[in-house]
């Protein structure tokens, strides 16, 4: 995608000064918008490299691109109408009065709060996704290694590696460890305030010099949850509980959603030309020891219950655990709330040793890829060339790094036929781990010892490593075969499709017809008096004002505004300006001379490079595709030199009405960007030959 694309996008969701704010995560553009009550989610996602487009509420608009994020926010900064933040710095529209507007609409901000409280969770988190995706890879490799009895089990307690092999452990530690810090910096960034006060202030809890504050005391259960071990120590008589904080969470998400408001307050009651040192500091003094009091000690505890919670569900029925978790993560995964369940599996991992909720996760995630790997099928054989990247590039992220999103916002939340499939795939795969943990007698189910994303490269770190492995195969094939068998459209949408793609081909067939090829066209013998009623119907073809083409009816009949023609492809401009006819004949004429750069063996549309250059489509009815040909007999060949008035088509009127299509005609210019004002010249009735359209010069 380049920087026409960027451009495009930009005026999609319109133009750069309904741009509040722009940011990007792992695969998606979000966009703070001043108004996108009138953003047309279909037509963001005809910009090519577009995977998707998901609206949300308060006026927040996602663009969907998958790995390639950065490079189209880059392009799109760099338009120069965005030099200065696009919107951003409008005059008459500050953040306050936006802001006041957004709670003003009502039905908006009634659900706002929800997207902020997903978007918090979902910004906190996926900055850092490469880099745990990559400590991800160290750990399987070490799970690899034991697996092969290179080396000892690298992650039970009391195992003493060789110096060689425990730097390389240390490459994933130095991610998990100091996860709350990285999560503390990208929460308190989102909700506003300074980054670097919020790692600061939890880093406090992580520094040796803290930690040690508990030494000779005996940890104790935190209101009798074992998962939240803690030890009691009186600083200046008041009781403080101590944690271990390595690869916690939620301390850092309940600290930054205190830290916002406090900053914002602070802002508010100190003046300007002190804010610089001030703010800072009066919020590190009351934060730091409000942190390391009171809300740490909530966040382990949170997070205790919650695993223990899920602990003793799996331990009361690991059958059933198996099956609920690939169930629902579909759902959870779009509001982001994967990702409190992402925290628990780290807890888990610390607290017991290993965790037993990424095994079932792993059949949602390879039914979720099986699902794209059967649209990625069903395009090859549709030749549809954009979804095909789509699913090419979604597939890639998901079987090689274990992620979802691409494949989900890029594909499955935009065609609803896949959900019920994929949903299939999950059952299956989650069935197979209860059924697999019955009959071997796992008492925790499919396990792993670390955090890892559920890709083909991780398969090595989750026990009992043959189960896990049939379960997601398993999951994978349901769901590829599924969607593959029943498509991820609908009839209507698969007709639509095939007409946008027809006409597109058309277009992309007359673009490669070089003017040497229309001068070297071996003409065809036809017989003339096929022309001689269409050429008699045109006394002159000279125009009234300089035109660079006049384009001539190729039939006859009423002619009517492109805005009525049954199909939204044709009637939103997308393929480009014209006319249609409602035809009272039968047969189809060159509407002037040139060179058939397309004609359709089914007989449905034509593409025509006129003298001039004007490259011309002609649709012949609206989803006559469906007919395979039947009623047409198509007079010309790709390459065929016509002049006004050679028969290009005869149809059968009787069979197309029969089969319930409309007979509607679009005469469309394919490169109206190369002229100057393309115009239908009238309404009403037409006959063959009459002139249709101008196409002005470029000035």
């Amino acid at each position: 995608m380049g920087t026409s694309s960027a451009a495009d996008i930009v005026t999609a969701v319109g133009g750069a000064n309904n741009i509040e704010s722009l940011t990007h995560c792992a695969t998606r553009l979000r966009f703070q918008l001043r108004d996108a009550s009138g953003v047309d989610p279909k037509a963001v996602e005809a910009v090519p490299g577009v995977m998707g487009a998901v609206p949300q509420a308060g006026e927040r608009f996602q663009v969907v691109i998958g790995g390639g994020v950065q490079n189209v926010y880059n392009d799109i900064m760099a338009l120069p109408e965005m030099k200065d933040g696009g919107g951003a710095a409008a005059a008459d529209d500050d953040i306050d009065a936006i802001k006041a507007r957004e709670r003003a609409k009502g039905v908006r901000g009634k659900v706002a709060w929800i997207d902020s409280l997903f978007e918090f969770l979902s910004d906190s988190f996926r900055p850092i996704l490469g880099a745990l995706l990559g400590a991800s890879f160290f750990i399987t490799f070490m799970a690899l290694m034991a697996t092969l009895d290179v080396i000892p089990d690298w992650n039970a307690p009391g195992v003493t590696l060789d110096p060689s092999w425990a730097f390389i452990n240390l490459m994933w530690q130095s991610v998990f460890v100091f996860l709350p810090l990285m999560v503390a910096y990208n929460a308190t960034k989102k909700v506003g305030a300074d980054p670097w006060v919020g790692f600061a202030i939890m880093a406090v809890l992580m520094l040796p010099g803290f930690t040690s504050l508990a030494e000779g005391v005996e940890p104790t259960a935190l209101f009798g949850i074992e998962a939240a071990q803690v030890a009691i120590v009186p600083i200046f008589g008041i009781p403080m509980p101590i944690a271990n904080y390595s690869s916690q969470v939620f301390p850092p998400l309940l600290m930054a959603a205190a830290l916002g408001p406090l900053y914002k307050l602070l802002r508010k009651i100190i003046a300007a030309n002190l804010q610089l040192i001030f703010v800072p500091f009066f919020a590190m003094l009351i934060m730091m020891p409000l942190t390391a009091f009171v809300i740490g000690p909530i966040g382990v505890y949170v997070g205790a219950v919650l695993a223990q919670a899920l602990a003793a569900i799996n331990s009361f029925s690991p059958f059933i655990f198996a099956i609920v978790i690939p169930l629902a993560y579909p759902f959870m995964v779009p509001l982001g709330l994967h990702w409190p369940i992402n925290a628990i599996m780290l807890l888990n991992i610390q607290t017991l040793g290993y965790d037993f909720i990424q095994g079932p996760m792993g059949a949602w995630n390879f039914a979720c890829f099986g699902a794209t790997a059967g649209v990625l099928v069903l395009s090859m054989r549709h030749r549809d060339t954009q979804m095909r990247q789509t699913a090419t590039g979604a597939l890639a992220a998901g079987l090689l790094g274990g992620i979802s999103e691409p494949s989900l916002y890029g594909i499955h939340l935009r065609f609803k036929r896949i959900y019920p499939r994929m949903l299939v795939g999950c059952f299956v795969g989650g069935l197979t781990i209860g059924v697999g943990s019955l009959i071997m007698g796992l008492e925790n189910g499919v396990t792993t010892q670390a955090f890892v994303f559920t890709s083909l490269l991780t398969i090595p770190a989750f026990q009992p490593t043959g189960l896990y492995a049939i379960a997601i195969g398993l999951a994978f094939f349901t769901s590829m075969f599924l969607v593959i068998w029943s498509n991820f459209r609908t009839p209507e949408q698969q007709a639509e499709f095939e007409a946008a793609r027809d006409a597109a081909e058309a277009a992309a067939a007359a673009e490669h017809v070089a003017p040497a090829v229309v001068e070297a066209a071996e003409p065809r013998a036809i017989d003339a008096s096929d022309a001689a009623p269409a050429a008699a119907a045109v006394a002159t073809a000279t125009a009234v004002r300089e035109v660079a083409v006049e384009v001539l009816s190729p039939l006859a009949g009423r002619v009517v505004p492109l805005s009525e023609v049954p199909d939204p492809v044709f009637a939103g401009g997308v393929m480009g300006p014209g006319a249609a006819i409602e035809p009272t004949g039968d047969t189809v004429f060159a509407p002037g001379a040139g060179v058939i750069a397309a004609a359709q063996p089914t007989g449905h549309a034509f593409g025509i490079v006129l003298d001039g250059g004007v490259e011309l489509l002609i649709h012949v009815g609206i989803d006559t595709v469906n007919l395979k040909g039947e009623g047409f007999d198509v007079k010309v060949r790709n390459g065929d030199r016509v002049e006004l008035g050679t028969p290009l088509v005869t149809f059968d009127r009787e069979v197309i009405e029969k089969a319930g299509y409309p007979l509607i005609t679009p005469v469309i210019v394919l490169n109206a960007d190369d002229f100057g004002e393309v115009s239908p010249v009238l309404e009403g009735e037409i006959a063959v030959g009459a002139s249709l359209i101008t196409v002005d010069k470029k000035e």
